[in-house]
């Protein structure tokens, strides 16, 4: 049996054997600086109509309430920066969702990557996480090393920018854990300045039910035609403040084929978009996350910004 700094070596080594472009351990334990935040946060009612996020407040903030025993999180990174972009000058979808739903990618490889520490390390109970369960995946990622909270809220690093999903594994396995890493956005305030709709109200606060994903994902109801004419011609979540980030310069394209967009996609024109129909929407976004709007939400994104 290893000790703990050997369990991490082999833990690491296979999460960038499995295309994780990062991967950082934190101390399972209750995340008291989060706990104010998260509150006033909801106490704002900048959450808008996504009541989920009012459910579950303690297990949000302490992983052993969703992991018995739980000692370590293991947060990961996926990059999903693509080699290619959408036509210019037509609606515009989050890069994010150009090919197939991540929450599927990413929990195959980490049912893997908990499947190999059973089998390498012995008897190891745990859960993985991707966006579907009430974890703080940002917070974590900042707590184990892997980046900082940038002024859009979305996690940041110098090598790569923010282009990237986070996943975690919360594990009963105690681990050597890493430390954060400082803050790289000085003065600069180009993504505040960037947002059309000022969802950005301060330095690293973002209203959610002011942010066009939200507009175009969240939101079931009409959009507010108070918004007409400010969302750039996105139709299905919004990258302009991870766009402007000077340090998006450095953003690599990804190397999972399951990432990758259909043809047809990038080459759609505004007019396509307009007349596109449920065969074609279903064909096009067959496995993807764009399916999460459904196609009488995407007509509804469409037909508010054209």
């Amino acid at each position: 049996m290893y000790g703990k700094g050997k369990h991490t070596v082999l833990i690491k080594e296979e999460a960038r054997r499995l295309g994780f472009l990062s991967c950082g351990i934190s101390k399972a334990e209750f995340l008291e600086e989060e706990a104010p935040r998260l509150e006033k946060w909801l106490d704002s009612a900048m959450h808008g109509e996504m009541r989920y996020m009012e459910n579950h407040f303690d297990k949000r903030l302490d992983p052993t309430k969703l992991v018995d025993g739980a000692k370590s999180v293991i947060s990961l990174l996926l990059n999903y920066y693509p080699s290619e972009t959408q036509n210019t000058g037509s609606y515009k979808i989050s890069k994010y969702a150009y090919g197939a739903d991540y929450h599927y990618v990413i929990k195959e490889k980490l049912k893997n990557l908990l499947r190999f520490i059973q089998n390498e390390i012995g008897e190891v109970h745990g859960r993985a996480f991707v966006d579907s369960a009430p974890v703080l995946d940002k917070a974590w990622a900042v707590k184990s090393g892997l980046g900082w909270l940038g002024k859009h809220s979305n996690l940041l690093t110098q090598q790569v920018g923010s282009f990237y999903f986070i996943a975690e594994l919360i594990v009963d396995l105690e681990l050597d854990y890493d430390s954060p890493v400082t803050d790289h956005c000085g003065s600069c305030t180009a993504c505040i300045d960037a947002c059309p709709t000022e969802a950005i109200v301060e330095p690293y606060i973002v209203d959610g039910s002011k942010c066009i994903s939200y507009f175009t994902i969240e939101l079931k109801n009409e959009i507010p035609i108070a918004f007409k004419d400010q969302f750039k011609d996105w139709i299905f979540g919004c990258d302009i403040c991870q766009d402007v980030c000077p340090w998006n310069r450095f953003s690599k394209s990804h190397n999972e084929p399951l990432f990758d967009p259909k043809p047809e996609l990038l080459s759609m024109t505004k007019k396509d978009w307009e007349e596109i129909t449920e065969d074609v929407f279903k064909r096009v976004f067959q496995k993807s996350a764009v399916k999460r709007t459904k196609f009488s939400g995407l007509k509804r994104n469409i037909n508010f910004v054209k």
